[in-house]
């Protein structure tokens, strides 16, 4: 994209802002914090490099703190948070994880730009986020972080912001660009002059955006044909994600945790069974005595989450390989156990079979359909293949759906975050799709959405 054409853009970009964005711009630029600690991250190599770097990794922190961007930018290990959560929320957005056989430095936050999706396409917002938040933090860590580095590459997850008038509404939702630079092509990038010399680095580096591979365009408007880039990072993938926001990098958006309701003001995920209630619980022979107060389980830790990971890896990677044509299962985005608001969550990423026109329905329509058409009817045989344990709580499904067909289509997200017990109730036909619904947390693009299905056909 030419100079001067970005910065017509900018100043277009400027005027779609939506209020709870210039909000946020009035917070001065946070402050330095600190890093993830080497005590946190169980996997010795991965503690070790934190441990060498730790120093290095505070001092990038600071600089991009510092960083004047065209909009707010904030380091943060979710993507995907409201302008107004981001100034206090976690901004140990640097650390290094396992991404696909390989070690990255894997710099994550979230950027306050709005941009319109009539006006731009997909490949130009893209294409701006990466010249206004890559390219200047990549000159930051070539400041900070010494050219051989023990790890294999540098990799960025952003999260902005689109913008889309739907007939009687506005819609803001969510973009999520992951750049994986080999870490040559990190260091040439931070000396690079010019688009034609960026362009030749992003050929061959891997790019996703929404969760789907993409082959961004520095001077055009529609993307480049990922079939005929050179890709320079493996296509196999290690699932053995071991640092706890090493998931973010594995999967296609990292959900805000404040979104699922915390067991501590009785709103567990897992619905009461029906014929019971909290009143009357069934007795234990070694539970409390009359009068004796119980006390509370401990929350589980994400050290929980990853001994599960362990546990049932080989599983999860024979289901991962049986079900890539069966469940449309993507081949980039692992099956992982986190911690979400103290219940361990078992994700998956599908690619709905499916395909919308952008002009036709709405977001409710096609997270209705992607449930009833796609989702559903997979689940009796998913569940019954899925690992089977007492600590899973909760089930998230990505559903990547493709708008309008071909390469340079745009696409989004449907994430259903459903409680273990409800689903297999679903499976059992014991409970509807809309009861289902009603237990469960749905996001599109990473923004929670009410969801009624049969209202929006």
């Amino acid at each position: 994209m030419q100079p001067m054409k970005l910065s017509m853009a900018h100043k277009s970009c400027r005027r779609l802002l939506s209020p709870t964005l210039v909000m946020a711009m009035t917070f001065c630029a946070q402050a330095a914090s600190a890093q993830v600690s080497p005590a946190e991250i169980l996997n010795p190599d991965l503690k070790a490099l934190e441990e060498s770097y730790f120093p290095q990794l505070k001092a990038l922190n600071h600089s991009i703190a510092k960083t004047k961007f065209p909009f707010p930018f904030y380091l943060s290990r979710f993507v995907g948070l409201d302008p107004t959560q981001q100034t206090e929320a976690d901004s140990r957005g640097l650390e290094f994880v396992r991404f696909q056989d390989r070690v990255i430095l894997k710099i994550t936050g979230n950027y306050n730009a709005a941009y319109g999706a009539k006006r731009l396409t997909q490949n130009e917002r893209a294409s701006w986020t990466f010249h206004d938040v890559i390219v200047p933090i990549i000159s930051l860590v070539a400041a900070v972080v010494p050219p051989d580095v023990n790890c294999d590459g540098i990799g960025f997850e952003i999260s902005y912001h689109t913008r889309t008038g739907e007939r009687n509404y506005d819609y803001e939702g969510k973009e999520i660009l992951v750049v994986v630079l080999d870490r040559t092509d990190a260091f040439v990038l931070a000396q690079a002059a010019g688009d034609s010399a960026k362009q030749n680095v992003l050929n061959r580096s891997k790019v996703y955006l929404n969760g789907g591979e993409f082959g961004l365009s520095l001077t055009e408007r529609d993307p480049l044909n990922v079939q005929a880039l050179p890709r320079s990072v493996p296509q196999k993938i290690d699932a053995t994600s071991t640092a706890g926001a090493s998931t973010a990098m594995s999967r296609l958006s990292r959900v805000n945790p404040k979104l699922l309701p915390m067991p501590s003001q009785r709103e567990s995920l897992a619905p009461t069974a029906p014929g019971s209630t909290a009143a009357d619980p069934t007795p234990a022979s070694n539970g409390p005595r009359p009068g004796e107060a119980q006390a509370p389980a401990p929350a589980p830790t994400q050290a929980d989450a990853e001994n599960l990971q362990a546990k049932h890896q080989a599983h999860l990677d024979t289901l991962a390989k049986e079900g890539a044509t069966k469940f449309h299962f993507v081949d980039y985005a692992p099956h992982t156990f986190i911690v979400f608001r103290n219940q361990i969550v078992l994700q998956m990423t599908l690619r709905n079979s499916l395909h919308f026109e952008p002009d036709k329905g709405s977001i409710y329509k096609r997270a209705a359909q992607s449930f009833d058409l796609f989702l559903a009817p997979l689940l009796k045989d998913l569940l019954d293949k899925a690992p089977v344990d007492a600590d899973l709580q909760a089930f998230d499904f990505t559903v990547l759906n493709q708008i309008s067909p071909g390469a340079k289509g745009s696409s989004e997200a449907v994430e259903f975050i459903c409680p273990s017990p409800a689903l297999h109730q679903f499976a059992n036909a014991e409970i509807t799709n809309q009861q289902l619904i009603d237990q469960s947390v749905v996001l599109v693009n990473g923004v929670r959405i009410a969801l009624n299905l049969q209202l929006v056909e």
